[in-house]
């Protein structure tokens, strides 16, 4: 009823006429999806350049530095060497049992982090949300983006594990930026997803430590796949084939490890398609998923 009254008396305009001749749109408007693209698009500077800051300022206090992004799957990798490798001897069912599991680590944890600092993309900015006028996907963008620049660095690293722990070096290596291209995306999207949720759901950012953890043990990181299929019912272990990061680790270890051929969970052709086909679903799924809640993030 407000918008139909007459706003001015004079020229006998309601307030929706004065706005659209004047070109005024609601504050917070959440803008059609083709034209917040365009917009998020506008910004990829800003991301590239707050991510960099993020890399560069998270450790800033510690002595080792940046040097931590590279530790910290590695000790984790050590770890879970002890246990699963020496004390439960899973080495013996699987060939180069160190860069096998090290790549699992690698590669999750670079999901794990982009899924679980995504719950607090929100919550976490919510001075910067407040203060600017700027679409709010670059912020679980900017999540993700931090964690693909210490994902790289310890990609190094793994690179001369695997060459030190006896691999070759194949052409097969050249697959290996397809399927982090891939994995990015696919970690995109779950970021806009938690992002959204957590920014809903307090409690998220506390429960997400159990969801991860158990998605540790389902996705083959810590053993060999094979056990899926051993202890599972084949129903349940050809749902779990479809796992994502299940299917970014195989793809990973197809690339670097030669040793891993003969005991994949999966073709190679069918976890290609398996990781095209998490990728456009969680990009576009998550992206248009984020977008819808746009006029929400910020409001408390």
């Amino acid at each position: 009823m407000a918008n139909t009254a007459v706003a001015d008396p004079e020229s006998g305009l309601t307030r929706a006429q004065l706005a659209g001749r004047y070109g005024l749109r609601v504050a917070g408007e959440r803008p059609p999806l083709g034209e917040y693209a365009r917009r998020l698009w506008a910004y990829r500077h800003f991301m590239t350049a707050y991510s960099r800051a993020k890399v560069a300022s998270s450790l800033s206090n510690t002595q080792l530095g940046q040097l931590w992004q590279v530790l910290t799957p590695l000790t984790n990798a050590a770890v879970y060497f002890l246990i699963f490798g020496l004390i439960l001897a899973q080495h013996r069912n699987v060939n180069n049992f160190i860069a096998y599991l090290c790549t699992g680590v690698f590669i999750f944890i670079f999901t794990q982090t982009a899924a679980t600092n995504g719950t607090s993309a929100i919550t976490g900015n919510l001075g910067l949300i407040r203060a600017l006028q700027f679409p709010r996907a670059a912020l679980p963008i900017t999540v993700t983006l931090v964690q693909l620049q210490q994902l790289l660095m310890s990609m190094v690293v793994l690179a001369a594990i695997v060459l030190l722990t006896g691999e070759p070096v194949t052409f097969r290596w050249l697959l290996l930026p397809p399927m982090l291209l891939l994995q990015t995306i696919f970690n995109v999207g779950l970021s806009m997803v938690m992002a959204r949720l957590g920014s809903k759901v307090a409690d998220l950012k506390q429960i997400m430590p159990f969801v991860m953890r158990t998605w540790l043990y389902a996705s083959g990181v810590l053993y060999p796949v094979a056990l899926l299929r051993e202890h599972l019912p084949s129903w349940a272990a050809s749902i779990l084939e479809w796992n994502p990061p299940l299917v970014f680790i195989e793809l990973a270890r197809y690339a670097l490890l030669d040793s891993h051929q003969p005991n994949m969970v999966s073709s190679p052709p069918k976890l290609w398609a398996l990781g095209v086909f998490w990728a456009v679903v969680m990009g576009v799924g998550g992206f248009v998923y984020f977008w819808r809640g746009e006029k929400e993030y910020g409001r408390g």
